[in-house]
């Protein structure tokens, strides 16, 4: 606008330096004649700077607005269905008590809730407990059992170890005296290796000084072996005892 203005005011001054002439007045002292004289000028120049606005404006181009008025009816016309669907909404419908009631109501089902989980807790400590005492009492009487094993395992062995020792020498004297069951008894007791070592330790552990007596009888028996055979003989042939003389010692 301020550009169109300028123009205006450069025409109006083109216009006024190509003026024509004005007619000179015909009382050159009178001031109305002056006054028409200048009246008459500046009309002749707005009515020239009026019709060359009118051609400049004849010129200018005007945009059409058809179709961005169209896209913002449309936009205008989606704001408004938006806006009918919130007012629509029963949130915006809500009073303070329905507020209050809807809070009171999630209040209740929260704590309705919470009572049913506490319930089911409760439940499952009972079950748990419960478990705990059923495999306590199992674990016990498994004890129990095990050891009542232990001691019937224990009376059985030592059963087993009294009848062991008892039953073999039952059974030794039972059987023919031929066997010598007896001996053979005594030397695997005694862990040696001929009934004749069983017996001598027997006797060497209940008299000693028997056993002492044996020996030296026996050393003497060794040395006189063949006196003692000459007097058995004459002993057998005369049917009475005879003197014999032994060798002691040496």
């Amino acid at each position: 606008m301020d550009t169109d203005t300028d123009d205006v005011e450069l025409t109006l001054d083109r216009e006024q330096a190509t003026a024509p002439d004005l007619p000179a007045p015909e009382a050159a002292g009178d001031p109305a004649a002056e006054a028409f004289a200048r009246l008459e000028g500046e009309m002749a120049l707005m009515r020239r700077a009026v019709q060359h606005l009118a051609a400049e404006r004849a010129d200018i181009v005007i945009p059409d607005y058809g179709s961005t008025l169209t896209d913002m009816a449309k936009r205008m016309c989606a704001i408004c269905e938006n806006l009918q669907g919130m007012a629509g909404h029963p949130a915006l419908q809500m009073t303070p008590d329905s507020i209050g009631n809807r809070i009171a109501a999630a209040a209740e089902s929260a704590r309705r809730s919470d009572q049913d989980r506490f319930s089911q807790a409760r439940d499952d400590l009972h079950h748990a407990t419960q478990t705990m005492r059923s495999v306590t009492a199992n674990a016990r009487l498994a004890a129990d059992q095990r050891r009542q094993l232990y001691l019937m395992a224990g009376g059985g062995l030592l059963a087993g170890v009294l009848l062991w020792s008892v039953l073999p020498g039952v059974v030794a004297r039972a059987v023919p005296q031929s066997w010598h069951w007896p001996e053979r008894v005594a030397a695997r007791v005694l862990r040696e290796p001929t009934i004749v070592d069983a017996g001598i330790r027997l006797i060497r552990s209940q008299n000693p000084q028997m056993w002492e007596d044996i020996t030296e009888a026996a050393k003497i028996a060794d040395v006189n072996r063949e006196e003692i055979k000459r007097c058995q003989a004459m002993a057998r042939k005369s049917g009475r005892g005879v003197n014999c003389t032994m060798k002691v010692g040496g």
